[in-house]
Parts: structure tokens; C-alpha cells; sequence
């Protein structure tokens, strides 16, 4: 950092503690951290500029990593260094004691007490010499805090930084004032240890104690490998899909039930270009699938406690349906851009919110849909509410039954009927009718039969105006163009996967959408796309190809292309957004809860093929 060249994305951990989540390279550097939640303002950015927008690095003088890994079924870290003199262990969580260990209570709304992390070092040889150097910067590096020294509520010396309504304080050993850095050295010999806890708090209150620290990694360590449970796949598979689900257990907020896309925010999908976009938010569509795969392994509670937040977040005007809303189901997300950051690798502009929050995307509905039959087969009983919110979604796609929209990419081009959008527009009337058919759920005769109708109208309607001369399913009406999205199709129940049209539009996206390195893009960005400069394969599309063939008979491709997947995580098992397979090298924002949704159907995919 500091002039130095940009971490890879790849090169990063994730820590989490279901309320935010911060990212570490392998070097050790935190160079992302918002707190109190995911969608907060950063407070170490170096991510998206350098050093000076603010970092905590913590590593051992002259040392190397030797290992990393995460604590089986947990997302607690552990770091092992070797330097001439001896060797040390870091471990570093974000606890999930929900009273971070010191019986804090929850505050009104969303904002709680306090969160940590936690840096333990542990010398298991020889001694050896910590190094930190921290440098604290509110609101995305803009903010330089007030910083003294002072006590805890335990009397306990403590380093605590304020601006505005924010506060953090940093436990443990002292560092040092060293120009608006802070910096320290401690030595430690064989079996000695020393914790380091950077606590947020809101600044009106008093300063909160250190975290009982080995308490707290006990907890931590228990609640997230009871929650995990036992992952019943081939043993190929078995960590990738472990690590996946936790991933998306990680980005699923505790309190609110809400999934965000991602932690991060505009790390870029075109290196150097514009295709920079905050992932802090609940996309429906995203949380739909991801309850699929999370219902799939048996996580029920995660459905419930996301229903419950899609109640809370559409309650306030169905008719006025988004997207996506923020983490407490918040509609107001608006973007703009943070000039003073360079951006990552020189990727500018900086983006906060999200302006795709006002598009219509006509697939959302039926995404929901799915996933909201799939917990009523998974035997979650519906609430009060939850059947009248399903037949207004209902609605809500009746009403705009022909009105174009942006598709699932969310391209800011010209509205368009896109062929996934569609079919999934037909998805939407077919569970309604399901829901009613199948489970019997309440509507009236008229009800059901205006469903039928429209379900049959734009079934209709798929097959004349979404199938192109060749044969194959087309991006848009009227349009040549083949898009990923389409490998959805057979998910729908709309068609099985071997249908003639499915492989025709397979042969298309291997014609046009396929890579050097064997993976496809998501589209051809010269069309639809709206926006200047190219992207990446997108990863969780390459996954969608995988179960594809494993669902018409080309096991062994199948098996190859997710063998070629496996291979572009990083060695913990964690997937951006995109994949440039020519650089070696992930792109976009990270982790993202797509890719590793993706990641498990495939798996689930090959599973059945199997047989």
C-alpha cells in the first residue's frame, strides 16, 4: 500500500459476523472495514485507494506466510508466519457473541452497542516481532478522526478515535503516535500471546470494554460450525460447498434476515474502466437464489428469516416493488461518487448506492416466486401475510405484463423484452397457479383463471417471439444476440434442459460467449449493454453452463468445467464476481454471494447426473 501495488482481489479473507464483514490480504493488511454493518461507511479503505485512506496491518518483522486457512466450518481465520527467529499463529474473527462478550445491549433501529475484530497472535517458536501500523479514516477515507489515548470502561488503557456519531477504540498492547499513524512492536517468545481488538461504538456512549477474547473465538467458532452442520456431497466437492454456504450464511445480516450481493463496493469488472457498482445491498433476485441453494442443504431458518425481511421490505407499497432495498429494507439507495478515492487499480468512479434500484427488471418477481414455493416443498408453513404479499406480487407482474424492462444484468440501455425476463414473467403466474393447485392456498375462481391465462399468453408468447431462425432462445426479442441468463431456462420448469431449443442456445453461447480459457461471458457488452469498455466471464453464468450439461447428458464436461471453476478461487475457496482467465486473475466485487450459489446448484447439478 502506500505507492505500492494494489493487492490482488483474490489475495483477500473474508471475516464476518453477520452484521459486516472485513476483507484481509494474506500479508495481513485490513484494508476494507465498515462498521457497523455491511453498507456503512468504510472506516479502513485502502482498498479502493492507498494506505492513506486507511489500513490496520498487522504482521510479523521479516517474516513470511507459510499457510492460511479458516478454522474447519468457520469463518475465523488463521495465519501462520515463519521469520528467522521463530514462528506465530494469527488468528483474526469478528465475533458473534451477539453482546460482543461484554452483556452490550441493542440500541433503537439497526445500529447495536459495538462490533469487533480481533487479531490474536500466538508465538508457537522461537520469538518473534509483531508490527503494526494502523491509520484510521472515517467515512471512506475522507475523515480524519480525533484521536487520544484514554480508558475503557474497565479502566483499561485504550486507543479511541471520533468523528461525528462514530467511535472506534483500539484494545491491547499500545501503539505509538507516529505522524496521524499509529505504529508498534511487541516481542514475543515461545507460548506468549497478545490480542488486539478494534471496537466501533457509537460516540455518545461510553467507552466499551475489550472483548473476552477467547470466550468470544469459542462462540464464534461453535455458532458458525453448528450452524454449518454436515455438507453431504461428493468429498471432491465437499470444502468448495462448505465454504460456499457459508459465504452466503456470512453475508446474510442476523438481525434482519437481508442477504447483500457483496461486501464491497466498485471494485471494478473492467480494470481501469467504469463497470463499478456498491454490492451492499438485498438484491431480491440474488437472496432468492441464494435461499434456494441454502434451502437445498437444509438451512430453513435462513428462508424464514428472509421472508420475514421481504414482508418488512414490499409492506410499504407493493405496487412500488424494487429491485432491491438496503440490509433493514430500506427503497432510498441513491448513487454517487466518491472523487476523492482513486478507485481500485485506477478504476474510477468510485460508486456508493446503487441507481439500478429504480429499474424494472421483469425476472425479479418470478425469482421470488420460486423461492418462496421451494420453502413452502421445504415444509415452511405460510404466515399471515405472507400468501396476500404473493398474490400482490402477482399483481404488481399483471399490471406490467407489457412493459419492457433492463434484464437481470441490469444494463442501463434502452428497455427491452428480454427472453429470460419473460420466461420468468410466466414463472411468476405458474407458482401462483402451483401455490393454489398444489398446495391450497387460497384464491378465487376468477383469480386462478386470469393466472392460467396470462401464464399460457406469455408461454405462447416465449416460444414465437423468444426463439431465433437457428433454433436458439435470443436475448431480447427481435435481437441475434445470446445471453447467459438463458441457461436459467430449465431452473423455471419451463423447458428440461435437453430440449432441441436449450441446445441450440447452449451451441450459441459456445459459438459467441465462450472464452479462451474455456469460461463464457454473461453477453457480448456491444448490444443491450449501455456502458463503455468490456467485462469478464461472469463466474456464477459459467456455473449455470455446468449444470447445464450435466443436466443433458455431457457429464464429462460438466465435470471439466467445474473442475476449471474450482481452480479459480483463491485457496480459500472464495469467488468474485468474474473471472479473467487470460490475466489468471478475479475481477469484480468479492466475495459474491452469486458465484457461490452457483457454485453449490453445480454441484448439486453433477450430484444428480450421478445418479
Amino acid at each position: 500500500m502506500g505507492g505500492m501495488t494494489a493487492p490482488l482481489i483474490e489475495d483477500h479473507a473474508l471475516l464476518s459476523d453477520q452484521r459486516t464483514a472485513a476483507l484481509v490480504t494474506r500479508e495481513g493488511d485490513v484494508d476494507w472495514l465498515c462498521m457497523p454493518r455491511f453498507d456503512a461507511d468504510a472506516l479502513l479503505c485502502a482498498l479502493l485507494g492507498d494506505a492513506s485512506h486507511g489500513h490496520w496491518s498487522l504482521r510479523i518483522a521479516d517474516g513470511e506466510v507459510l499457510a492460511r486457512r479458516y478454522l474447519p466450518g468457520t469463518m475465523v481465520l488463521e495465519t501462520t508466519w515463519r521469520s528467522p527467529t521463530g514462528t506465530a499463529v494469527v488468528t483474526e474473527f469478528l465475533p458473534l457473541d451477539p453482546t460482543g462478550g461484554d452483556g452490550a445491549t441493542t440500541l433503537a433501529g439497526d445500529v447495536e452497542d459495538r462490533s469487533d475484530l480481533v487479531r490474536s497472535v500466538t508465538c508457537t517458536d522461537g520469538e518473534v516481532e509483531v508490527v503494526q501500523e494502523l491509520l484510521l479514516r472515517f467515512e471512506y477515507g475522507q475523515v480524519v478522526p480525533w484521536v487520544r489515548r484514554g480508558e475503557d470502561r474497565d479502566g483499561r488503557g485504550a486507543l479511541i478515535a471520533v468523528a461525528g456519531g462514530d467511535a472506534v477504540c483500539l484494545h491491547g498492547p499500545a501503539l505509538q503516535a507516529d505522524g496521524r499513524a499509529h505504529r508498534g512492536r511487541h516481542r514475543l517468545s515461545a507460548d506468549e500471546s497478545a490480542d488486539w481488538a478494534l471496537t466501533w461504538y457509537p460516540s455518545w456512549r461510553e467507552v466499551p470494554a475489550a472483548p473476552q477474547v477467547a470466550a468470544a473465538l469459542a462462540e464464534t467458532t461453535r455458532h458458525w460450525s453448528h450452524w454449518l452442520g454436515q455438507v453431504r456431497v461428493e468429498e471432491e466437492y465437499a470444502e468448495p460447498v462448505a465454504r460456499s454456504l457459508l459465504v452466503l450464511r456470512a453475508l446474510t445480516h442476523r438481525r434482519t434476515g437481508g442477504i447483500v450481493a457483496a461486501p464491497t463496493t466498485s471494485l471494478p469488472e473492467d480494470f481501469g474502466g467504469v463497470r463499478n457498482w456498491d454490492y451492499r445491498f438485498c438484491w431480491l433476485r440474488d437472496a432468492a437464489l441464494s435461499l434456494e441453494a441454502l434451502l437445498a442443504h437444509g438451512h430453513v431458518e435462513a428462508a424464514s428469516s428472509w421472508r420475514d425481511w421481504l414482508l418488512r421490505a414490499i409492506a410499504g407499497d407493493p405496487e412500488r416493488l424494487q429491485i432491491m432495498y438496503s440490509l433493514t429494507g430500506d427503497r432510498n439507495l441513491p448513487e454517487r461518487e466518491l472523487p476523492h478515492l482513486p478507485g481500485y487499480e485506477d478504476s474510477v468512479p468510485v460508486r456508493i448506492g446503487n441507481g439500478a434500484a429504480a429499474q424494472y427488471q421483469a425476472d425479479v418477481v418470478g425469482e421470488v416466486m420460486i423461492a418462496l414455493e421451494r420453502m413452502r416443498e421445504a415444509g415452511l408453513e405460510e404466515t399471515r401475510w405472507s400468501w396476500p404479499l404473493q398474490k400482490a406480487l402477482v399483481r404488481y407482474t399483471a399490471r406490467r405484463i407489457d412493459t419492457p424492462d433492463q434484464g437481470i444484468w441490469e444494463m442501463r440501455g434502452e428497455p427491452a423484452f428480454f427472453t429470460h425476463g419473460r420466461v420468468m414473467v410466466w414463472a411468476t403466474f405458474d407458482r401462483a397457479v402451483r401455490a393454489v393447485q398444489e398446495h391450497g392456498l387460497p384464491a378465487d375462481a376468477e383469480e386462478l383463471a386470469e393466472w392460467e391465462r396470462l401464464r399460457d399468453r406469455v408461454r405462447e408468447e416465449v416460444l414465437a417471439r423468444g426463439v431465433g431462425a437457428d433454433g436458439a432462445f435470443v436475448q431480447t426479442y427481435g435481437s441475434t444476440e445470446v445471453d447467459a441468463s438463458l441457461l436459467q431456462i430449465p431452473h423455471t420448469g419451463f423447458l428440461p434442459a435437453d430440449d432441441p431449443r436449450m441446445l441450440a442456445t447452449v451451441a450459441r453461447m459456445e459459438q459467441d460467449l465462450r472464452t479462451e480459457d474455456g469460461l463464457i461471458l454473461r453477453y457480448r457488452t456491444q448490444g443491450q449493454d449501455g456502458l463503455p469498455g468490456d467485462e469478464h466471464p461472469f463466474l456464477v453464468c459459467c456455473f449455470w453452463l455446468v449444470e447445464q450439461y450435466a443436466a443433458s447428458g455431457r457429464r464429462d464436461e460438466a465435470a471439466q468445467l467445474m473442475e476449471r471453476l474450482l481452480a479459480s478461487a483463491n485457496d480459500l475457496h472464495l469467488l468474485a464476481e468474474e473471472y479473467d482467465g487470460t490475466a489468471g486473475r478475479m475481477a469484480g466485487n468479492f466475495p459474491q454471494a452469486f458465484s457461490h450459489l452457483g457454485l453449490i446448484r453445480a454441484v448439486d447439478a453433477l450430484t444428480r447426473a450421478a445418479g
